[in-house]
């Protein structure tokens, strides 16, 4: 898939505020600091349309961004905030799971994961929420360029492994990084797919 437009459209607090449900929807999200807004911005091949913060938890509303005139890019607030208050945690969690549970167009949840890692329980925990909400989604193991690609490999095969104890069919992951391009024309090309077998309920 080639990127020819891609623009904001809206942010908000409520799912129901949202652009009409008449396009394929990709969401992103994943642990605060996990570098969302500039993977979103090397899919885009935009510098700045996700704007990029050294803070973590800078994402606080659900941010639509229209691409190609075709579907929705979707920036979520990330999950495991290390300096917010409980008060904005719980307002945050709320929008987000009514977002999920009800965005009817959403086609694919993709889900950050730093690739530097081993298995974190709150990603865990945040897949096994997808799944048990029947939302579709896939993994993107970003950072793969601050170590050695055995070392990627070995953290993503470590987390398809924990996965395995509970999926029989495992989702599909992807590994990139933002500063070297890596995985972009791989998940680009998903979308494509996914786009080319979108249908919307009209029930």
């Amino acid at each position: 898939m080639k990127i020819k437009h891609s623009e904001f459209v809206i942010s908000n607090t409520d799912f129901n505020k949202c652009p009409k449900a008449d396009k394929p929807e990709y969401a992103f999200i994943g642990r605060s600091n996990v570098g969302k807004s500039s993977l979103i911005n090397m899919l885009m091949g935009r510098k700045q349309l996700a704007k990029v913060s050294g803070r973590p938890g800078k994402t606080q509303l659900i941010n639509h961004f229209i691409v190609n005139n075709e579907w929705y890019l979707v920036d979520l607030p990330g999950y495991g905030w290390a300096k917010v208050s409980k008060t904005d945690k719980s307002k945050w969690a709320k929008m987000t799971k009514d977002y999920l549970e009800n965005r009817e167009n959403l086609a694919c949840v993709f889900v950050l994961i730093d690739s530097r890692h081993e298995p974190q329980k709150i990603d865990l925990e945040f897949i096994s929420y997808l799944g048990e909400n029947r939302l579709p989604f896939a993994m993107i193991f970003t950072k793969t360029d601050k170590q050695s690609p055995n070392k990627s490999q070995s953290n993503m095969a470590k987390f398809r492994k924990a996965l395995a104890k509970d999926w029989e069919n495992i989702p599909p992951c992807f590994l990139t990084s933002s500063a070297h391009k890596t995985g972009r024309d791989e998940v680009l090309d998903f979308i494509e797919e996914i786009n080319g077998e979108f249908e919307i309920d009209e029930d």
